[in-house]
């Protein structure tokens, strides 16, 4: 099974090669959001648990969290592997999940983290908020503040992991196609 991290800054271009990856390596795709989403939606026990730590504008536990992402693997008995979006965003997290797949007789097998200068990720980011109309994009404050905070609590997770022997830096400037054939190689090298 190939489980694969991809992380890096907002605007770093994640969704757009999360979606060729899970193309071309017939992955399937766990966003925490998602799950969140679709839980809330079904009123889950989990979901309905969630909605009351974020009615109340409060982090969802990490074990809640993990619980919901442990029954989204579960209803994917035949997968090929994963692609885990938007978590781990902890250390703590990051334990977890190493818990919870090594339940299931799995591990991590890539982390993908994505570079990209502050700079660039300002011009993408606007750019993606003219276009898509997302408000938490069309401010350059608002923009820099999520940088800093993905710098102050994400950004950790590439000393936990750097030493793994699974740890990848992908320079994530430049076009699309080049990122995505780097990207590809590190995938392919894992797999032979």
């Amino acid at each position: 099974m190939l489980n694969i991290i991809i992380f890096g800054p907002p605007g770093c271009g994640k969704g757009t090669q999360s979606s060729l990856i899970i193309d071309k390596y017939n992955l399937n795709h766990l966003s925490t959001g998602d799950v969140f989403r679709k839980n809330i939606k079904e009123k889950s026990r989990l979901g309905e648990l969630a909605k009351k730590y974020m009615d109340h504008g409060k982090l969802v536990p990490d074990q809640v969290t993990i619980d919901m992402l442990n029954d989204e693997i579960n209803n994917y008995k035949d997968s090929n592997g994963f692609i885990f979006d938007g978590f781990p965003r902890t250390i703590d997290q990051a334990k977890a999940l190493d818990s919870l797949l090594s339940e299931k007789n799995e591990k991590i097998s890539l982390i993908l983290s994505l570079h990209v200068s502050e700079k660039e990720l300002l011009k993408r980011l606007l750019l993606r908020g003219k276009d898509s109309g997302r408000v938490d994009d069309q401010s350059e404050e608002v923009i820099l503040n999520r940088i800093n905070i993905y710098k102050k609590q994400t950004l950790v997770l590439k000393d936990y992991y750097e030493n793994s022997g699974y740890f990848f830096q992908i320079n994530g400037e430049g076009k699309v196609n080049h990122i995505t054939d780097d990207i590809f190689r590190v995938i392919d090298n894992y797999i032979e």
